[in-house]
């Protein structure tokens, strides 16, 4: 059974081109990911899933700097480009992440993974997404490859090819869903990148936790330097989030 996790990334942005090449405490955001994921140890393989335009070759050179697998698939249709990256790498479950999240808790996505693991003959979908609990920004979802090939082949919208999973959570009627929770809700915090605010105020967090810990913090060493430094609360408070 091979746990693949597929991380979109891509140059083009609407509110922040190029972010995810942006570099903090030396490294490109997209490396902080892949640093991360790799510290999740039911992950099987990594894939970079990218897009076919010129200006992504940046993407796949860091790819090739990093050593970690890349696909390159449709702009759009970010479900096809999911559903082929799987098949391509024979995934039998599929963890998405999205490269905007170089916040992103190892121990936390281990957690929902293995929690999909233990729980797959009840459940074909399960996020920490839907009814948010944790930060904007430690956003993992797990699901099989059947899963996503039925997507794949159903889904029309352009909403549920854009943005991947809403053709599966949209679907109750067809799909089992889990959610997997914290006991407090953080949900009002936003670790995501998306904006210049966003950028500043994931850079300070790096800055502060990064020098001694490396990729080891967790989203719970975060919570802390908040309470040390509160005025983070301000940097981003009134950014809104892009409706899906």
């Amino acid at each position: 059974m091979k746990v693949v996790c597929i991380v979109q990334a891509r140059v083009g942005s609407t509110r922040l081109p190029g972010k995810v090449l942006k570099k903090i405490c030396g490294k490109t955001v997209l490396e902080h990911d892949i640093d991360r994921l790799r510290r999740v140890k039911n992950i099987d393989e990594i894939v970079i899933a990218t897009t076919t335009l010129e200006k992504d070759n940046e993407i796949v050179k860091e790819c090739e700097i990093l050593d970690v697998k890349y696909f390159r698939g449709s702009e759009d249709d970010v479900l096809s480009r999911y559903y082929y990256a799987a098949k391509e790498n024979y995934a039998d479950i599929v963890v998405r992440v999205t490269s905007d999240c170089p916040l992103i808790d190892p121990e936390v996505s281990e957690n929902i993974i293995q929690y999909y693991i233990d729980n797959k003959s009840k459940y074909d979908y399960i996020s920490n997404t839907i009814d948010r609990t944790y930060p904007r920004g430690l956003d993992t979802e797990v699901f099989s490859f059947k899963v996503l090939e039925m997507a794949f082949k159903e889904a029309v919208s352009l909403r549920d090819k854009e943005h991947v999973t809403p053709y599966i959570w949209n679907n109750p009627q067809i799909f089992k869903l889990a959610q997997y929770k914290n006991h407090k809700d953080y949900s009002h915090l936003r670790w995501t990148l998306d904006t210049e605010e966003d950028f500043e105020l994931i850079n300070k967090i790096y800055n502060l936790l990064y020098p001694n810990m490396n990729s080891k913090f967790k989203f719970t060493n975060i919570l802390n330097i908040y309470r040390d430094y509160p005025e983070l609360y301000e940097i981003n408070r009134e950014i809104i989030q892009k409706h899906i």
